[in-house]
């Protein structure tokens, strides 16, 4: 009888922890929604594409070779995020001319952040 009581007191000690632990990982899991339709109006507004392409390199490196190299980064988000907002990042240009990368402070931050969710969703 003890043995069956331990056992029954273990397995719903499981079940909670299960019950508690599945949610967070489905939640840093789960894709973030992006409206790429939005993102790509604020990139062209933005001029973000004269020096971006989405697919190719322009003189920037595309947004999608961004969405590349920053693959399985879990701080992915706030990097780049913080490279469009801070204006502190130096742009190396293939003609050897450097210049502070452009940044944008006029815009609110949900639109800067699903324009970085679409560009790491490429």
């Amino acid at each position: 009888m003890r043995q069956q009581t331990r056992t029954h007191m273990l397995a719903i000690a499981g079940a909670i922890m299960l019950s508690f632990s599945f949610p967070a990982v489905a939640d840093a899991a789960a894709p973030v929604k992006v409206d790429a339709e939005a993102a790509e109006k604020l990139a062209r507004k933005d001029k973000c594409l004269r020096c971006h392409g989405v697919t190719k390199q322009k003189e920037g490196p595309s947004f999608k070779s961004i969405a590349e190299k920053y693959r399985g980064d879990s701080g992915a988000a706030d990097k780049v995020l913080k490279h469009i907002t801070e204006g502190k990042d130096v742009a190396n240009f293939p003609d050897g001319h450097k210049e502070l990368h452009k940044y944008d402070k006029k815009h609110n931050l949900d639109q800067l952040k699903n324009l970085v969710n679409w560009i790491l969703s490429l």
